[in-house]
């Protein structure tokens, strides 16, 4: 894998989205790469809308920013 994955999960609170988001971050580290893994919440309750994202490298990648075109879309 030479270029940035970027994933988007987007759920409801409760569902797991963003624990998939930070298993999945932990699995790819684990497999030498890199990886980073990121909420985005809405009201803090259960039910309320979650986006998560990942971002997945075999190479190093600088910084947190916004993620507007993920390659991979995860609705839960």
């Amino acid at each position: 894998m030479k270029k940035l994955l970027e994933i988007c999960w987007y759920g409801r609170g409760g569902q797991g989205a963003v624990t998939a988001a930070k298993v999945l971050a932990e699995a790819v580290i684990k497999e030498g790469k890199y990886a980073q893994a990121f909420p985005e919440f809405g009201p803090e309750r259960r039910g309320a809308p979650v986006r998560a994202f990942n971002r997945i490298s075999s190479s190093f990648f600088p910084g947190f920013y916004e993620i507007t075109e993920p390659h991979l879309i995860l609705v839960l």
